[in-house]
C-alpha cells in the first residue's frame, strides 16, 4: 500500500496533467451536439465520388434559405392590411357638425335658406361619405395602388375586402361634398362646406396589431419543404455532378439523418464515437507537447493554458451557434495561434490551432468549408505576422485575416457555384467582424501574463526601457553597475542571436541581473573611485557582501513585481561559482588552515537555459575584460576561453540545452565584440 502511495506521490505532477486532459476532453464532449454525422462528404458542382446513394427512408426536401427568404419577401409585399369600421364616428361627426352650425349661425348674417336646411343637407352629406368609408392613411398604404384590397372588419368582426379606389380619404370626401354643393343654389355653400370640413373624421381605422399578428402567422406557416424522396429511391449515382437540385436533396437527407441519429437509440453509439475522437485528439496533443516541447510539457500551468484556450473557443462557438442570425465566422479563431505563438513559438501554436479547429468542426455546420477557411487563414496569419510587438502589427494582422478569409471564400464559392453571379457576399460582413475581434489579442496577452505568469515580447520591450523607475534608480545609485549591465545585455543578446533563443528575454534579464548591487554599490569595483571599503574588512565578510547582491537583487525584483523569468537571471547569473579573488587571498594568507569554501560560494542555482547560460558567460567576460592591461586579439581570446572553460569545468551548464558548438560560437562572438569595444585594430604587415 505504501508503495502505491509513494508512486502516486512521485507521479502526482503527471497524474494532475492527465486529469487536466481528461476533464477538458469530458467538458468538450458535454458541449458537443448529440447528433450523428452524415458519412458522405459532397460539394456543389463536384462529382459524387461515393457509391450510388439510395434513400434509406422517406424524407422531405428542404427549401433553400434563398427560397424561403423569397417567399417571405413575396408575402411581405402582398399581405393583407386590416381596418376596423368605427360606427360611432358618423354619430360623433354629425353632432360636431350640428354644434358648429348652432354656434356660428347668426341671424344678422345674410344666409340663404333657414338653419334647418343647412343641418339637413349636412347630415345627408355626412351619412353618404361615412357609408362609403373614410380610410385612415398609413405609411404602408403609400406604395399601394388603387386596386389593392384591404380587409374591413365590421362590429361583429366580419371581414369584407374593399379596394382602395372604393374608399375615400378626408381630402377626397371634402372634394366630393364640394362638387355636390356647387349644384345647390338655395344655400350658402361656403358656410356649409366650412362646417362639414371641421366635422369630417376617419371611420375606417387601421388595425396595426391584427395586421402584424396575421403577417407573423403567415410567415411562420411558410412550409420549409418542397416535395420529398421515397424510400429506396435513387438519389445520386457515382460520378454524377452534384448540381443545385441534387445538392439540396443531399443536404436535406444529411440534416434529417443527423437529427434522427441524435433522437433514437443510436444516441449511445454517437456518444461513443465522440468520446473516441475527442480523446484521440487530446491524446495527440499530449504526446506532441511531451515530445516536441518537454520543457513546456513539464509545467502544468502551460498545459492548463493550452487546454483552457481549446475549451474556451469550443464553448464560445457553441454559444454563438445558439443565435441563428450570427455567423460562426464572427469568432476570431486566429487569436489562438497568435496567443500561443506569443508565449511558446510557432510550432506549438500551429498544432494547438489545428487541433482546436478539428474539435470545433464537430459543432459547426458545413465543417469542410469551416476547416478549410480557418486552417489556411490561421497558417497564413501565423507565418505572415512576425510579431505583435507593435499596435500597427495587430491592425495589419486584422487586414490579413479579413482578406485571406475573403479570397478563400470567393475562390471556394466560384468552385462550387460555377458563376460569380451566384456568389453570396453576405459572409464578408461576418469576416470583417471576426477580423476586427482579432484586436482583442493585446488585452488577452496581458490577461494571460498576469494569470499564468507568462512573459511576452511586449512586456520584455517595456522592461528593457532604461527610463523605467528601477533602471533609473540603478543608474543613479550604481552608475558603474548600470554601464556594466548595458554591456552585458549587448553581449548576451548577440550570443543568443548566434546560437538561437529569445534575445529580448536575455537582454531584459541582463539589464536587471545586478540590481542587488544598489544596496551597497561602493563595495563593487565598477562603482568605486579610488577608495575600496573591502580594505577594512576580512575576506569572509567581503565575500558575504559580494554574494549577497544576488539575494538582495531577488528581493528588489520581487518588491518591484518583476516577472519570475527575469528573476531567474538574477538567481543564476553566478550559478554555484565562488568569489575567486577573496577565496585565493584567504588561502594565501592562511595556507595551513582548513577552510569551508562554501563561505565563498554563490548559492545558485546554476543556469537552466541557453539564455541564462549566455548571461553567465557575458557577465563574467565583460567584468574580467576591464582588468586587462593590454587589449589585443591574443589577450582577449585567452581571457574569454579561460573564463568560459572554467565555467564548463565547474559544471555550470549541465542543466541547459547548450552544446559545445554553441559555446564555441559564443566565444568567437565575444572576442569579436570585445575587440570592437576596446578598439583593437588588426596589425598590418610591414
Amino acid at each position: 500500500m505504501s508503495r502505491i502511495i509513494n508512486n502516486i506521490r512521485h507521479r502526482q505532477e503527471n497524474i494532475f496533467k492527465i486529469l487536466l486532459f481528461v476533464i477538458s476532453a469530458s467538458f468538450i464532449i458535454f458541449l458537443l451536439p448529440k447528433e450523428g454525422k452524415f458519412k458522405y462528404e459532397f460539394q456543389k458542382n463536384k462529382p459524387w465520388v461515393h457509391e450510388d446513394l439510395f434513400a434509406p427512408y422517406d424524407f422531405a426536401i428542404n427549401k433553400t434559405i434563398e427560397e424561403v427568404e423569397a417567399e417571405k419577401k413575396q408575402l411581405k409585399s402582398s399581405y393583407s392590411l386590416y381596418f376596423n369600421r368605427d360606427n360611432k364616428a358618423e354619430h360623433q361627426s354629425i353632432n360636431k357638425f350640428e354644434q358648429w352650425i348652432n354656434k356660428n349661425w347668426v341671424d344678422t348674417i345674410e344666409l340663404k335658406g333657414n338653419k334647418e336646411d343647412y343641418l339637413s343637407k349636412g347630415r345627408t352629406y355626412l351619412k353618404e361619405i361615412f357609408e362609403i368609408g373614410i380610410i385612415q392613411l398609413t405609411d404602408v398604404l403609400e406604395t399601394k395602388k388603387d386596386d389593392y384590397s384591404v380587409v374591413i372588419l365590421s362590429g361583429n368582426n366580419i371581414g369584407e375586402e374593399v379596394e382602395l379606389k372604393d374608399l375615400l380619404t378626408i381630402k377626397q370626401a371634402y372634394n366630393l361634398i364640394e362638387t355636390e354643393l356647387e349644384k345647390q343654389k338655395d344655400i350658402n355653400d361656403s358656410f356649409l362646406l366650412l362646417g362639414l370640413e371641421n366635422s369630417i373624421v376617419h371611420n375606417i381605422i387601421f388595425n396595426e396589431d391584427l395586421t402584424k399578428k396575421d403577417l407573423e402567422n403567415q410567415l411562420s406557416s411558410i412550409s420549409l419543404t418542397r416535395g420529398g424522396i421515397l424510400k429506396n429511391e435513387k438519389i445520386i449515382a457515382t460520378g454524377e455532378i452534384v448540381n443545385a437540385d441534387k445538392f439540396q436533396i443531399l443536404q436535406s437527407l444529411k440534416q434529417d439523418y443527423e437529427f434522427k441519429l441524435g433522437t433514437t437509440n443510436q444516441f449511445v453509439w454517437v456518444l461513443l464515437g465522440q468520446i473516441l475522437l475527442v480523446f484521440l485528439l487530446f491524446y495527440s496533443t499530449y504526446i506532441f507537447i511531451k515530445n516536441v516541447a518537454p520543457d513546456v510539457f513539464n509545467d502544468n500551468m502551460n498545459v492548463g493554458f493550452f487546454l483552457l484556450i481549446i475549451v474556451a473557443f469550443v464553448g464560445v462557438t457553441q454559444l454563438v451557434l445558439k443565435f441563428e442570425n450570427v455567423s460562426v465566422y464572427t469568432i476570431p479563431f486566429c487569436i489562438i495561434p497568435l496567443l500561443i505563438r506569443t508565449f511558446f513559438g510557432n510550432r506549438l501554436a500551429l498544432f494547438i490551432y489545428i487541433i482546436s479547429i478539428f474539435l470545433i468542426s464537430f459543432i459547426v455546420p458545413n465543417s469542410f468549408e469551416f476547416v478549410f477557411l480557418e486552417s489556411i487563414t490561421g497558417i497564413i496569419t501565423l507565418f505572415t505576422v512576425l510579431n505583435v510587438n507593435k499596435r500597427s502589427e495587430l491592425f495589419y494582422t486584422s487586414l490579413i485575416v479579413f482578406f485571406t478569409f475573403s479570397l478563400l471564400y470567393f475562390g471556394l464559392s466560384l468552385l462550387q457555384e460555377g458563376s460569380i453571379a451566384k456568389v453570396s457576399f453576405d459572409k464578408l460582413t461576418w469576416f470583417a467582424v471576426g477580423a476586427g475581434f482579432t484586436l482583442l489579442t493585446y488585452p488577452l496577452i496581458y490577461l494571460f501574463e498576469k494569470v499564468f505568469g507568462f512573459i511576452s515580447d511586449v512586456t520584455l520591450l517595456e522592461l528593457s526601457d532604461t527610463n523605467n523607475d528601477l533602471l533609473r534608480e540603478l543608474n543613479l545609485k550604481a552608475p558603474g553597475t548600470f554601464q556594466h549591465s548595458l554591456q552585458v545585455s549587448n553581449l548576451a543578446e548577440e550570443a543568443i542571436r548566434e546560437i538561437g533563443g529569445n534575445p529580448l528575454l536575455v537582454r531584459a534579464g541582463a539589464l536587471y541581473h545586478d540590481i542587488g548591487k544598489m544596496i551597497a554599490p561602493a563595495y563593487f569595483i565598477e562603482n568605486q573611485s579610488g577608495v575600496n571599503p573591502h580594505d577594512e574588512l576580512g575576506y569572509e565578510e567581503s565575500a558575504t557582501i559580494i554574494i549577497n547582491h544576488v539575494i538582495n537583487g531577488i528581493e528588489l525584483a520581487k518588491k518591484h513585481n518583476l516577472p519570475e523569468q527575469i528573476i531567474d537571471f538574477i538567481r543564476t547569473h553566478h550559478g554555484t561559482t565562488k568569489t575567486q579573488y577573496f577565496l585565493k587571498m584567504y588561502l594565501a594568507d592562511n595556507p595551513d588552515e582548513d577552510i569551508d569554501e562554501e563561505l565563498f560560494q554563490y548559492p545558485g542555482p546554476i543556469p537552466y537555459s541557453k539564455e541564462t547560460a549566455a548571461l553567465m558567460m557575458a557577465d563574467s567576460v565583460e567584468a574580467a575584460s576591464r582588468s586587462l592591461k593590454v587589449y589585443n586579439n591574443e589577450s582577449i581570446t585567452k581571457l574569454v576561453n579561460g573564463i568560459i572553460d572554467y565555467q564548463v569545468q565547474e559544471n555550470q551548464f549541465i542543466n541547459t540545452n547548450i552544446t559545445f558548438r554553441d559555446i564555441s560560437l559564443i566565444k568567437k562572438m565575444f572576442v569579436k565584440k570585445l575587440m570592437n569595444i576596446y578598439h583593437v585594430r588588426i596589425e598590418y604587415p610591414k
